[in-house]
């Protein structure tokens, strides 16, 4: 039994029973396509971890209040009780630390923005140290950023992403123009490179003020985060790490054994317990898909189990033309293989089509690994082979006299 053939047959008998075929292989089209939809989305946000989130270099270190992630509430609250991240501190910072290479400031808020008649609500605001732009990889599209003597000085001047100027400044050119940010006018000198979208919310409606006249006017009630460029990675980093954590612990007159009051962290531990989250996540869902391929392969067994009552004469004829009980055994292995083998198929395409669609839609990220292509695939007709084993010996070892006896 050439495998040419079997293959041909296994395509008729699916063809020939559309409805049968679609029920048979509903449950390898969903084990699959959960599984390729899944790693297809994992890897894009990993990706765009790396790229868009995990904005600040490998190499930057930062000293917050609470730290990025946490996991009970008891936590939150026992952070909330600590102190503030001050404009002092990161001032000693300045001075003090010999091993950094820069150091920014920075804290955040959700304001409106106003140009003439247009206005927004849910801009972000941004105090930012004149050094900001260049530790958190911004490019300037358009102008240019905070000098430091605008920083000391708290100079009402402003970068600003490119929603406001597409949404708001209308044609021409927006540097020099006066926008109102919660009430207060600042004069746009540059303009940041456009950033896209993350999950659906735009990465461009931004606003980034010197942090002195952000301090100004919202006041110095909240925390800032500090970031730190060590210039290096590694041991740099640690030690990096070690001198700030020293100075922080000095300026709080910490004891020895007492423990920190601050967070200091690098930029990639959000993005290491990120990747950690997606992978825990996407193995639950592909356990899940597995459980799924084992009730599409029990489902193609049952089948393969009535296409053997149905098709007993046939396998008797073929007996009776010289057929051996291998070639019998072959012919069925095939059939089942490639049934769940297009049942695999049907689900990468479906997989795929629902990762795409989720991202054009919440523009959630999403890249499509090969490896994940071919090994569904062959998952797929690892499955069949293995519940096709069962029927396919089971008409093997049919009697010629008695299956050439069966009534058609």
């Amino acid at each position: 039994m050439e495998l040419l053939e079997g293959v041909k047959l296994a395509l008729q008998a699916l063809w020939a029973n559309k409805m049968r075929s679609i029920l048979t292989l509903i449950g390898v089209v969903i084990g699959v396509a959960s599984v390729i939809a899944v790693v297809t989305l994992t890897n894009g946000a990993k990706s765009f971890v790396t790229s868009k989130i995990n904005t600040y270099g490998a190499s930057v270190v930062t000293i917050s209040k609470m730290p990025q992630t946490f996991i009970t509430i008891q936590e939150y609250l026992e952070f909330q009780k600590r102190r503030n991240v001050t404009l002092d501190d990161y001032k000693s910072i300045l001075a003090n630390c010999r091993l950094c290479v820069s150091a920014g400031a920075a804290q955040t808020k959700t304001g409106g923005v106003v140009y003439g008649k247009q206005s927004t609500t849910d801009s972000e605001i941004r105090g930012w140290t004149w050094t900001m732009p260049a530790i958190s990889n911004l490019n300037i599209a358009l102008g240019r950023g905070f000098t430091e003597s605008e920083d000391e000085h708290s100079t009402h001047v402003a970068v600003v992403g490119s929603d406001i100027v597409d949404n708001m400044l209308g044609p021409g050119d927006p540097l020099g123009k006066e926008i109102r940010v919660d009430g207060e006018p600042y004069r746009i000198i540059g303009v940041g490179e456009p950033q896209g979208k993350m999950f659906g919310r735009s990465m461009d409606n931004w606003v980034a003020v010197p942090l002195t006249a952000f301090l100004a006017q919202y006041g110095a009630h909240d925390s800032l985060e500090i970031y730190v460029d060590a210039g290096g990675g590694g041991a740099v980093i640690d030690a990096v790490q070690d001198e700030l954590r020293m100075l922080m612990r000095v300026r709080r007159h910490l004891a020895p054994d007492a423990p920190d009051s601050f967070t200091v962290d690098t930029s990639a531990t959000f993005q290491n317990l990120l990747g950690r989250i997606l992978n825990n996540f996407g193995a639950v869902v592909v356990a899940i898909a597995g459980i799924s391929l084992v009730v599409g392969g029990i489902v193609i067994m049952n089948i393969m189990l009535v296409s053997v009552t149905e098709r007993t004469r046939e396998i008797g004829v073929r007996k009776a033309l010289g057929a051996r009980r291998q070639d019998i055994l072959l012919q069925f292995l095939i059939e089942s293989a490639t049934m769940s083998l297009v049942g695999g198929v049907i689900g990468v395409i479906a997989g795929i089509s629902v990762a795409k669609a989720i991202t054009l839609v919440i523009a959630f990220p999403s890249v499509v690994q090969v490896w994940s292509i071919l090994l569904s695939l062959f998952v797929a007709t690892a499955v069949g082979l293995f519940f096709g084993v069962y029927p396919a010996h089971k008409a093997a070892q049919l009697d010629p006299i008695v299956a050439l006896r069966a009534e058609l």
